[in-house]
Parts: structure tokens; sequence; C-alpha cells
């Protein structure tokens, strides 16, 4: 019997995108803040035949996200781990942005980088945006990579962040930044972690987005990208596959750019 586990923080499109592609013959925990997210997404699963369960967890909170890395190691052997969790500038203030989207993601990395078994990997759902960040100085990118994860939040760069907009790139810069870094202790459990950096997604929080001031810019790059389109949760889900497979099994510490061009 498969006791394999797919663990997914934050049952938002792609991360529900992600449990229907990879999650067949799996035990699939679930994790999110919001209940009734999370109620609906696990119903939903279950329908479709996946062994699912559920936990809530609030990410900045390294007690909740060690709970549910305990959880899903009581379940079987932890072989993928995929991070959605995230707030968008239009969704939240500087800092629930930089709470949920900087220290969430390393405090995760942490935890799940404690049960992952031998040949697992992680993927962490990063950003376009991260790419579009201006270059940071190499001693703020070191710390960014080695400071403990609660220390993140009162770096000096932090305290000159004065808006959502300007938090939500750094965040997610430091996303690719901190993954990087991790491959090394992960590659001592002989596992893997990589991040992806989506484009412009067809999910709610994209929607959200393209209905703010930000809107204009985000069509007028879909207009003039490679393909002309926005991308949808499963083009993110076929990423994740990819890089969770054998197919991606020389490749760590590594982030992955799906935009479309």
């Amino acid at each position: 019997m498969n006791n394999d586990v797919l663990v997914i923080i934050g049952v938002g499109g792609m991360g529900v995108s992600v449990a229907r592609r990879v999650g067949a013959g799996r035990t699939i925990v679930l994790a999110d803040i919001n209940a009734g997210g999370l109620k609906a997404a696990a119903a939903a699963l279950t329908e479709d035949g996946h062994q699912v369960l559920t936990r809530e967890v609030d990410v900045t909170s390294r007690s909740s996200v060690a709970a549910v890395a305990a959880a899903a190691k009581a379940a079987g052997r932890v072989m993928s781990v995929v991070h959605t969790a995230g707030l968008s500038p239009q969704q939240a203030s500087t800092e629930a942005v930089l709470a949920v989207d900087l220290l969430g993601v390393a405090l995760s990395i942490d935890e799940f980088g404690k049960v992952i078994e031998p040949g697992g990997a992680g993927v962490v759902i990063a950003s376009m945006a991260g790419h579009m960040q201006p270059a940071l100085d190499p001693a703020l990118e070191r710390q960014l990579a080695s400071v403990p994860a609660e220390e993140l939040l009162g770096l000096e760069a932090c305290s000159t962040i004065t808006s959502s907009q300007m938090a939500y790139p750094f965040a997610k810069r430091a996303n690719q930044i901190r993954v990087a870094a991790a491959a090394g202790s992960w590659g001592e459990r002989g596992a893997r972690i990589n991040s992806i950096s989506p484009g412009v997604i067809s999910t709610a929080m994209g929607r959200l987005e393209l209905g703010s001031e930000s809107g204009t810019l985000m069509r007028a790059m879909v207009e003039n990208s490679g393909l002309r389109r926005y991308g949808s949760p499963e083009d993110i889900a076929a990423a994740t596959e990819f890089l969770l497979g054998p197919s991606a099994a020389f490749i760590t510490g590594t982030d992955l750019l799906v935009d479309g061009g």
C-alpha cells in the first residue's frame, strides 16, 4: 500500500490544482488558515476519490507549521511539499504581506525540511514579481538566505518597506533566495527544493490584482508576452509536477519562471 504523503499549504486555485494533478494514490494533507476554504477544498477532492487530511495552519507561527509537519509525518512518508500560501498587495497590509509571504515561507522550509523523506521534493510558489525586484545588496541577500526565520522581519531592509506593493516583490525575491540556500540542508536528507515564479495567473488572487491600479500594467505585460495569454492554475500544477518528479532529479535550489514569456 502506498503511504506517500503530499502536503499542500494553501488551498487556493494553485494548491487545489496541484493536489488534483499529483495527489492520486497518495495521502493529501491540506493546510490553510481559512477553515471554510479548507473544508470546501477537502470535500471536492474527496468527492473525486482522493484521500485527504486537513489541518488549519497559521504559516507565521513556527509551532503551527511544525504541527502540520508532524501530522504529515504521522500520516506516512512525506515525499512532496508544496507551499502556495501567500497574500497579494491588494489583499493585505505591508506587515501582513511580509509576515505571510516572507516569514511564512521560511518557517515552512525549515519545518518540512525536518520531515521530508530521502528522494522527496518541495516546491515554493514565489512570483514573477521577484524577478522584477531591483537588485539587492549582496550583504542583504546573505541575510535573507541565512538568518533564522524569526529574525527576517527585524531586518533593517524590512523597516524601509512602506507599502504592500513594495513588500510583495521583496518577499518573493527573498523566497527565491531562501529556497536556493535551503537546497543544502534539504540535500543532506537526500531531498530537493525549488521555487516557481508564476506570471499573471487567473486565480482569485490574480483577478483581484487585475482589478487594481496595477491591472493596466499587468494586462500590458500579458499582451506583450510571448504567449499573449493569462496563465491558469493548471499551468503551475504542471510545472510543479515536473519539479516534484523524477525528471527533475538533478534540479534543486533553483527558480522556474512560468510566465508565458
